[in-house]
């Protein structure tokens, strides 16, 4: 299936979908209570929350960026991605997540970390994060927790994640 995906920012409209999708991609509801739990956190930044739409608008996949640190240094976290589990492989993830680093990096954003599949995410320009130092505190895979600069001026800083309370780590 090949489509050329809509992009753009999520509107309060967009809040009860998102969910859904969030609720229909995962095995639980924790990545779906961890969106709603950002929105209500200091960590959102709004324009981060990327929807991606079909042609007529239908919502089918989510992306989202929110504030985490590299030790004190300012950076993003991307996830949940979530997308309807009919339309997952299509291009649609990938456009989200696209359109969401390019609107960090119009917005002067330079990092942005990952917890995920090490074999997904490295299309973005994401590579292993203890490469440059960086680290979680708490025990993960290491070749799942990668980062990207999103521009060659400012390098990945090394030190310990800190991600947005509603992630619990």
């Amino acid at each position: 299936m090949s489509i050329n995906w809509i992009t753009r920012a999520e509107t309060s409209t967009d809040i009860p979908t998102i969910r859904e999708i969030s609720l229909a991609a995962f095995d639980t509801p924790l990545e779906a209570d961890l969106v709603d739990a950002l929105r209500a956190d200091s960590s959102w930044i709004d324009g981060l929350s990327i929807v991606a739409t079909d042609q007529d608008g239908k919502v089918i996949g989510h992306a989202l960026l929110t504030r985490c640190h590299i030790d004190d240094r300012p950076a993003l976290c991307l996830g949940p991605v979530a997308v309807w589990p009919q339309y997952q492989r299509t291009g649609v993830g990938s456009a989200a997540i696209r359109t969401s680093l390019q609107a960090a990096k119009d917005l002067g954003e330079h990092f942005v970390t990952v917890l995920g599949h090490p074999t997904y995410y490295p299309r973005f320009g994401f590579t292993r994060a203890s490469d440059h130092g960086i680290g979680l505190g708490i025990d993960v895979p290491d070749e799942a927790m990668m980062a990207l600069a999103l521009d060659a001026d400012h390098p990945l800083p090394s030190g310990t994640v800190h991600y947005a309370a509603p992630f619990g780590i």
